[in-house]
């Protein structure tokens, strides 16, 4: 079942009531010009075990300890924002799985072979997913194709960093002139920015439920990047994302400042639609089955990870 991505945006009080998420809105509560079934609208309530995500975008939200406790009980991943309204914590339970020692153990004593051989696959996944985006825009990716047949273990070519000079060369050319894919340079990085945050902690969520560490990355390895195996898995499904800032920067609408409409966006990235071994799902519930898949792989009993593909 795909969990539900909550956005809190405005001043809230959320608190925790029989396993179910409530929601008060203080402002509207207030209000005495207000009629009372508009504040009684005001009032929400969400099962907690229907939660993947809940983005914090305002600094007069409130939590209650209680809530907190809940969410990170069912694997919730609990985004904060900044002052400027980027995303900017996360926060994910410590015990996502009730075997999870045993898989942290298998997971940081994978061999180097092994790790070099799922980064090969990882690498050859994310080109072939950017190179078909790119075909839906009518663009060459022979070159691309190549390089996904030509990645070796551990990609010591680095076929990844060709493929993304050529990929987001290309990818925006005709509406951005100029563009460069940078975090702190010209629109649209402004909405990758803030997609990929929320895809890395889907993926994160993704990581814990199935009992492995999302530090101990198998190609990452920054000494100061708590999300190194996140940054790994989720690269085959940067693209998914690249395909909602692909259609904002088309549609023509103004995208030089994120604000709700846009950010709303964004946040369906989880339920966009892949393509896993032939079966269509919402990324969400592909994201489960590639870290399944990964699991499997670091204990030896299977050899491929399960990564997505665009539908047809």
């Amino acid at each position: 079942m795909i969990k539900r991505t909550l956005y809190f945006g405005n001043p809230a009080y959320l608190s925790c009531k029989l396993a179910q998420l409530i929601v008060q809105l203080p402002e509207v509560e207030k209000n005495t010009s207000l009629p009372d079934a508009f504040k009684k609208e005001a009032f929400a309530s969400i099962p907690i075990e229907d939660i993947g995500v809940v983005l914090l975008d305002n600094q007069q939200i409130i939590l209650t300890q209680g809530l907190i406790e809940k969410l990170l009980e069912n694997n919730v991943a609990i985004i904060s924002c900044d002052s400027k309204r980027h995303p900017l914590g996360l926060m994910l339970p410590l015990s996502g799985n009730t075997i999870q020692t045993e898989r942290y153990r298998s997971q940081i004593e994978a061999s180097e072979p092994l790790k070099k051989n799922l980064w090969r696959q990882t690498v050859k996944s994310k080109i072939l997913n950017q190179a078909t985006l790119l075909k839906t825009q009518g663009i060459q990716i022979e070159n691309m194709l190549h390089w996904a047949d030509s990645v070796k273990s551990g990609d010591p070519n680095n076929y990844e960093a060709r493929a993304a000079a050529y990929y987001w060369a290309n990818l925006f050319g005709q509406y951005c002139k100029f563009f460069t894919r940078e975090r702190k340079g010209m629109p649209p990085n402004n909405l990758l920015n803030y997609g990929y945050a929320i895809l890395r902690a889907i993926v994160a969520r993704a990581l814990v439920g199935s009992g492995l560490l999302p530090t101990f990355g198998i190609h990452h390895h920054n000494r100061y990047n708590a999300f190194c195996l996140a940054d790994d898995i989720m690269e085959p499904y940067r693209p998914f994302l690249d395909t909602l800032v692909l259609n904002v920067v088309q549609s023509k609408d103004d995208y030089s400042q994120l604000n709700p409409k846009l950010k709303a966006k964004l946040l369906g990235i989880a339920s966009s639609d892949i393509i896993i071994d032939g079966e269509n799902s919402p990324l969400m519930v592909g994201i489960t089955r590639t870290s399944t898949s990964l699991v499997r792989c670091l204990e030896g009993v299977q050899r491929n990870l399960h990564y997505p593909i665009f539908p047809s």
